[in-house]
This record gives C-alpha cells, sequence and structure tokens, in this order.
C-alpha cells in the first residue's frame, strides 16, 4: 500500500504552525484539508485528551457559527496523535487564506468563559472529560504562534 499524504510530512522538522495537508476534488468542488499543528511532533508533549475534547467543542461551535466561512465548514476534529487538529473546508485555500479565521478561532478558546458547548450527557459522548483551563491555556499558545507567522510555520518542511 501506498502511504497516505499525511504520513509523507516530515515530522521531525515539523513545527506549530497552519499547513494546507491536501487539497481533494469531490466533484467539481475543491476540499481544502489543514494541518492545525499545536505542538513540535516527537519533541514536545502532545495534548492530554480532556482539552483536546474541548478545543474540539469549541472551535467547531465558533467555525460552524462564524459568518464568513459557517457554510464552507465540512469537519474540525483532533489527530490521533493529538499534537493538533484537522480543518476541512470547502474550497480551495492556502494556509495565508484562513490564517485571520484559525487564529480569531484560538482567540476564541483562549478567552471563553462558562459552560462548553454540547458538554453535557444528551449532546456529547464523553461529557466528563472536558478541561477547560488547559483548553484556553492551548488556545492562547497556538493563536500566539499564528499572531505573526513566517513562513516555515505556514508551508511544511521539504
Amino acid at each position: 500500500m501506498e502511504k497516505i499524504t499525511s504520513f509523507t510530512i516530515d515530522h521531525i522538522r515539523l513545527q506549530p504552525g497552519l499547513y494546507v495537508s491536501r487539497k481533494d476534488k469531490v466533484g467539481q468542488e475543491t476540499v481544502t484539508t489543514f494541518d492545525l499543528r499545536l505542538t513540535s511532533p516527537n519533541d514536545e508533549p502532545v495534548m492530554n485528551t480532556a482539552e483536546v475534547h474541548t478545543i474540539e467543542h469549541l472551535a467547531a461551535t465558533y467555525l460552524r457559527n462564524e459568518p464568513r466561512w459557517a457554510s464552507k465548514v465540512l469537519y474540525f476534529g483532533p489527530m490521533g496523535c493529538r499534537t493538533g487538529f484537522y480543518l476541512l473546508l470547502a474550497g480551495d485555500y492556502t494556509s495565508a487564506d484562513v490564517l485571520d479565521l484559525v487564529r480569531e478561532c484560538f482567540r476564541f478558546i483562549e478567552k471563553f468563559e462558562g459552560e462548553v458547548p454540547g458538554a453535557s450527557a444528551k449532546d456529547c459522548g464523553n461529557y466528563l472529560d472536558m478541561n477547560l483551563p488547559m483548553a484556553k491555556y492551548w488556545g492562547k499558545h497556538y493563536a500566539d504562534i499564528l499572531e505573526k507567522p513566517d513562513v516555515s510555520r505556514l508551508e511544511y518542511p521539504q
């Protein structure tokens, strides 16, 4: 079998950033998959499931309610390795195209107060596995990285 695209990226040199993971055609439409990398793989500690889960709930809620982008959001969810997230958007985009959206999403997470949307037994299959303080920490950490990123944080290492 051939390696899938995400397994061909040099995870030794990969730093936290916002990357185009792939672009796929679905009929006439392009779907752009973004790699939102919050930690340096195999170098920094990974996120725990509770904060990953909380970020998933908050980011998905934010993105699906953001007026300019809501209709283009197909998916937001965690990477199995717990070093980041995938964002799938309908359309052909670059990292620079969505930089403001992603940064503002993580600022929203950083500043969020109150009950996490969907964190109830009725709405979620594992609602007790949440950690808002750590999600806020990661929100600030990632938004700060995206504040003034250079090209090395927007394009995969070669």
